[in-house]
């Protein structure tokens, strides 16, 4: 949704912005026309075919796509890593000697070296990736993210820019009637990174009355594993596992007292902006990239990834009603203030013109 965006609002602005990205839909393929180009919300747009249907979304086509046409741009941006569609396309155009843009999107940081597929990380990483990323500009989405980048290279160069984020068309009614009980909301996809066990582990401490919604989708396996967890019927009575919102999702977010993301890692955080700009106050982990921003600005609260420390800050929380009313208040106007799209895509129009004037070294290239 943020690259959607970013493209989007980049052909508003008339800088010209071409897509090339693959069918991959999961396992399956988007029903669409592969290798041609289409617009798609304005933007240009290529899907090229892959012969591979894992996450390494191999696609010949898409690569001599990039090989023949790579001169026809000033910059090209790649959007995360760990793929050969990422690494090839970026080797290719490195050998062109055009400026390459990495976007890691939370996929270079040591958790995620330490985390799934770590060996095949480490191959990629020494035989080719540090070699390959060491020339090119990242952009990082928070301080955060840019710090991990700087403890495991050093690329020509580290801006810090906020992803997108689609923010509600109103600022939303702001006032939520009171109650006894502190709605809980957490909303992401459910993965082991996201800290929902935790979460779930700390229900059993907190002593103010709750509810708590998990709105997302995961692999069955895990959330079944999730709903192990509540072995007591009571706190079990007070969970609602509520499956994937859309269009929908700031109707549910409004409608909450707290949203609540205690991530392991978490470069940015989109939910946590789309929470906010409907007047949620939040309580997000210290490794959630947007942790400095929430605290800066008094939009929420700060926990560790341990259910002590999450059940005492909801304790807390829920008995300091005035704070929650105060962010409710302010929260969508700061949001909005922050995150609209015309101030972001100027940063970013700023940021391809200062990397169009770097010069970067190329690698060794056999065409002539």
């Amino acid at each position: 949704m943020s690259v959607a965006m970013l493209c989007e609002e980049l052909t508003k602005a008339n800088v010209h912005t071409e897509v090339f990205t693959t069918t991959a839909n999961g396992p399956s393929e988007l029903p669409v026309g592969p290798n041609t180009p289409q617009l798609i919300d304005g933007v240009t747009v290529t899907y090229f075919k892959r012969i591979t249907k894992d996450h390494t979304h191999l696609s010949p086509a898409l690569l001599n796509a990039v090989r023949n046409r790579a001169k026809e741009f000033d910059v090209i941006h790649i959007h995360a890593w760990w793929n050969l569609v990422s690494v090839f396309a970026c080797l290719l155009a490195l050998v062109k000697n055009i400026p390459v843009i990495v976007s890691p999107r939370g996929t270079l940081s040591p958790y995620s070296f330490s985390n799934k597929n770590i060996g095949k990380k480490g191959l990629i990483h020494n035989l080719l990736g540090k070699r390959l990323l060491q020339k090119c500009h990242i952009h990082a989405t928070s301080q955060r993210e840019s710090d991990a980048i700087h403890q495991l290279l050093k690329p020509v160069s580290v801006t810090t820019i906020p992803n997108f984020v689609k923010l509600p068309v109103t600022i939303p009614n702001t006032t939520q009637p009171a109650t006894d009980i502190l709605n809980l909301i957490f909303f992401s996809r459910i993965e082991e990174k996201k800290g929902l066990d935790i979460l779930l582990e700390s229900l059993k401490l907190i002593t103010v009355p709750f509810k708590l919604t998990i709105a997302g989708n995961g692999h069955q396996a895990y959330i079944d594993h999730l709903k192990a967890q509540l072995t007591d019927w009571e706190i079990a009575a007070k969970v609602i596992w509520a499956g994937f919102y859309n269009d929908d999702k700031f109707d549910l977010l409004g409608s909450q007292d707290l949203f609540i993301l205690p991530s392991y890692d978490e470069n940015f955080g989109n939910a946590v902006i789309e929470s906010l700009s409907v007047g949620t106050p939040v309580l997000i982990s210290e490794n959630v990239g947007l942790a400095d921003y929430v605290a800066e600005n008094k939009l929420g609260w700060i926990c560790q990834t341990t259910a002590g420390s999450i059940s005492n800050a909801i304790n807390a929380i829920g008995n300091n009603r005035p704070a929650l009313l105060y962010i409710r208040k302010n929260a969508p106007g700061i949001i909005r203030q922050h995150f609209s799209a015309d101030k972001l895509v100027q940063r970013y129009i700023h940021f391809y013109q200062q990397v169009t004037t770097n010069s970067v070294l190329p690698l060794e290239s056999n065409d002539h």
